[in-house]
This record gives C-alpha cells, structure tokens and sequence, in this order.
C-alpha cells in the first residue's frame, strides 16, 4: 500500500490543490442541494495522481471526474511558488474528458484515498485512480510524460508488466475502435517496465 501522498511532493505543490479542492468544497456546501448524497467523490488520474504516488514529474493541470454532475467554481487556478521560488499555476482542466482514454470498468471503484488535510471527506473525498489503473489510461495517448510516469510508478515498486497487461486486456473488451495501437502500447509499457526493474 503506497504512502499518500508520496512524502518527497512538496509542501508547495500540496498546498495548492488543497486551496483548489477547498474552494471545490466550498462550492458543494453552498450548493444547498439535499437531494444528492455526499460526499462527492472526486477521482484524479494523470500527472497529478502520478505525482502523488511518486514525487516525480510535476505538472499543472489537474485531471478529474467526479461521482456527481457538478457546477464548478470560476476561481480553480491556484497561483504558487515552487520549492525553488519559480512562480507556478496550478489549474483544472475542464477539457478532461475520462471516455476517451483507457479505463479500467472497476477504475474508480478500486481508486485509493487521499487525505488532505483541512478537507472534510464527508463533503468532498478525494481518490486517485491505483497505480496500475493511471498506466492504463495513459496508455491511449502513450506521449514521452505518460511513459515517463509509467516507469516512475515501477521504480517506485507500484506497477508490474503483468497487472498492467491483465488490466489494460480487460480493460479493452469494453472499447469500440481499432485496438491496435493500444495494443502496442501495451507491448511496450510492459517491456519499459521489465527494464526499469531490471535496474533496480
């Protein structure tokens, strides 16, 4: 079971997606709307998630879905200062759109906790996709930063060549499309993987 977050991410970085979740927050307690139950579950994959898990690559769009339709607030842009002092944004990415990567049908269910601080979780409960589910749905788009977050969730012992194949097999029995390039991707983040154990 991963420590989360990863104890190496920044204290910076970790206090601006708490102020982005906060504001979130604030934004369903205001809502007024007994007829939904709470918590909101909000489900984070790309960058962030694999920064949570490993501290490795940092990035400034936050990807998420949630277990409700939602009204978000105007203000998600979080200015700070990195741990080096550079000026940084972090901002939600309203363009993110989980129906056209690969996913896992058990993806959210089986997503992992994260605590923050200054959060309640009875409003808004923070998940991120489990390691060998972020793999998978970055391997649609397969860039240099989704393999890179692949080899740094198996150098952090998180991901294995055989549960990322296993997953992202089930995972395409749900797809329409060509499979082909998904299926090479699959080849090759399994081989990526193999070598990054290897060096260990």
């Amino acid at each position: 079971m991963p420590k989360l977050p990863n104890p190496a991410v920044g204290t910076h970085f970790l206090e601006a997606f708490k102020t982005m979740v906060g504001r979130i927050e604030e934004s369903v307690s205001a809502s007024g709307n007994k007829k939904l139950e709470l918590p909101v579950l909000m489900y984070v994959a790309g960058g962030v998630a694999s920064h949570f898990y490993t501290a490795a690559r940092r990035t400034d769009d936050v990807d998420a879905t949630f277990s409700h339709r939602m009204l978000l607030p105007e203000n998600l842009e979080i200015s700070y200062r990195d741990t080096d002092g550079k000026a940084r944004l972090l901002y939600f990415d309203r363009q993110y759109n989980d129906a056209f990567g690969l996913l896992h049908e058990d993806a959210y269910k089986d997503s992992m906790l994260l605590k923050l601080g200054g959060i309640d979780p009875k409003v808004v409960e923070v998940r991120l996709l489990s390691p060998v589910d972020l793999a998978v749905s970055q391997l649609a788009r397969f860039a240099e930063h989704d393999q890179e977050d692949i080899k740094a969730l198996a150098a952090e012992g998180l991901l294995n060549s055989k549960d990322l194949k296993k997953r992202a097999e089930e995972a395409l029995k749900h797809y329409m499309g060509n499979p082909g390039p998904i299926k090479a991707s699959i080849t090759l983040a399994c081989k990526m993987i193999g070598r990054s154990q290897l060096r260990q």
